[in-house]
């Protein structure tokens, strides 16, 4: 289902500041909403083709912050739109990473040469969020309740939202996936590290 904005505002009500090492929330200000939104219930909608189609229209870069993902379609979809030339980079939960018999898709993201990081400063690092040409008019934010897993997409009540057309929304997702980034620990050495 799409939906045009009208004169919705959007606002992120909290962001979160790194003042000598501790987290304080700060205020944002409210975004203008404009573009487009696509929104998917599951199990009732298939939210996974839905997230794949957005993905399919990626012309220059996808940034995904994920907490579990264990979708083998969502990350055959990664690993199609890196050859055919799309940047792709994903921030993975340390937590859902910390196992190897738990179906994750980050080994082999990383494997495939997708740059694949691990957020571990955070008891949960819970965003469920991708970017799609985030700098560009035809920027797409996917952002919701939607895990990148089996259940999400057959057994669990999700919601997703394709947010498309909205730059400021889209940089403003960004700068977090960027500030998360610089925090975050390359895959390989993560690997290395965990217990």
């Amino acid at each position: 289902m799409t939906l045009a904005w009208g004169a919705l505002f959007v606002a992120a009500s909290m962001s979160v500041a790194s003042v000598a090492g501790a987290f304080e929330p700060v205020a944002r200000e409210p975004i203008a909403a404009t573009g487009s939104i696509e929104v998917a219930f599951s199990p009732w909608d298939d939210a996974q083709a839905a997230l794949l189609r957005a993905i399919d229209d990626a012309r220059r870069e996808i940034y995904v912050q994920s907490f579990l993902f264990t979708s083998r379609a969502l990350a055959f979809s990664l690993q199609q739109a890196r050859q055919r030339g799309v940047r792709v980079e994903v921030l993975a939960d340390a937590g859902m990473n910390r196992r190897s018999d738990n179906g994750s898709q980050i080994p082999l993201l990383a494997s495939s040469g997708i740059t694949v990081a691990i957020e571990t400063e955070y008891a949960n690092a819970h965003n469920k969020v991708i970017l799609i040409d985030p700098q560009s008019e035809h920027c797409a934010v996917v952002t919701g309740s939607y895990n990148f897993t089996w259940s999400a997409r057959n057994r669990n009540a999700e919601n997703l939202l394709i947010l498309r057309g909205n730059r400021q929304l889209a940089a403003a997702y960004l700068d977090n996936w960027k500030r998360h980034r610089a925090r975050a620990m390359p895959f390989d050495q993560f690997r290395k590290e965990r217990p």
